[in-house]
């Protein structure tokens, strides 16, 4: 089996804060632009019922769990609800910009409908993969100062808390896994994790790039132009694809843990930054 390697002196940090509560907000509120508003638009509906189905998937196994780890998902928990919470308030000022999100909550209901017939543990696992792809997209934003440029701050800072308690609790879900698959051999533990990731991959770009073109299509934006819009922005400028796919190969490679990468000085940063900002 293999150590688990989370940072003995990590503290998972729950942080109650509230964005946007009395502000107007754009219809294209990235910076001006529409691809780029229509994909985070796509991402964060999938938040609120995605990250209630991660806590479901986590706490399922919760039972015989060492005293650290229990509280890890416990700190786990407080987040992710608190992220929902978020999502909810945002998601529900992009319907009021003039969106229509129905054709994506539907999406998102149907997939979890097929999810909960599941194993418990075939749920843990894509909650894993799920939790890793995350994390790398919560890093790669944290390390690039200039990703929210344009951006009202109320709007970039949910992200970047997000974004932070994402890579605070990056190990949780893969620590609970190693625990509830403690009895099974490397080669089994390998095979499903890596078969889960890569159905994961293919699902949630394929409905994340379906989503983006429906939030797009109501903008009036169609057709090959858009199609290509997206992919550009995913792939070459600033190509979120492109620059997680080293880290997300990573998963794959024997030893694998999430904190093999201590990245907890963009936390750090990221968290001056914000003080700074309000003071």
């Amino acid at each position: 089996m293999a150590k688990a390697k989370t940072p003995a002196d990590l503290t998972i940090t729950p942080r109650d804060r509230r964005f946007g509560r009395d502000a107007a907000q754009t219809r294209w509120w990235f910076n001006g632009d529409p691809v780029a508003t229509a994909f985070h638009n796509a991402l964060s509906i999938t938040f609120p019922k995605g990250e209630a189905f991660f806590i479901e998937s986590v706490k399922a196994f919760r039972d015989g769990a060492s005293p650290r780890l229990a509280a890890e998902i416990k700190a786990f928990t407080l987040q992710e609800v608190m992220h929902s919470r978020e999502h909810v308030a945002f998601n529900r000022r992009v319907i009021e910009a003039g969106y229509d999100l129905e054709p994506l909550e539907r999406v998102v209901d149907e997939v979890l409908a097929v999810i909960r017939t599941r194993p418990s543990v075939v749920n843990l696992a894509a909650t894993m993969a799920l939790e890793h792809y995350t994390a790398i997209l919560a890093s790669m934003i944290l390390k690039d100062d200039r990703y929210f440029a344009g951006v009202d701050r109320e709007q970039a800072e949910m992200w970047r808390w997000h974004a932070i308690e994402e890579l605070e609790h990056k190990g949780v879900a893969f620590d609970t896994w190693m625990h509830a698959t403690a009895g099974w051999s490397r080669w089994r533990r390998w095979k499903l994790k890596s078969i889960m990731m890569l159905l994961v991959t293919i699902n949630f770009w394929r409905k994340r790039v379906a989503g983006t073109l429906e939030l797009l299509r109501q903008d009036g934006i169609t057709g090959a132009g858009a199609v290509a819009r997206v992919w550009w922005y995913l792939l070459g400028k600033p190509g979120l694809l492109r620059r997680i796919f080293p880290a997300w190969v990573g998963y794959f490679l024997p030893g694998f843990h999430p904190w093999n990468h201590d990245d907890r000085a963009l936390i750090g940063k990221a968290e001056s930054a914000y003080a700074a900002a309000v003071a």
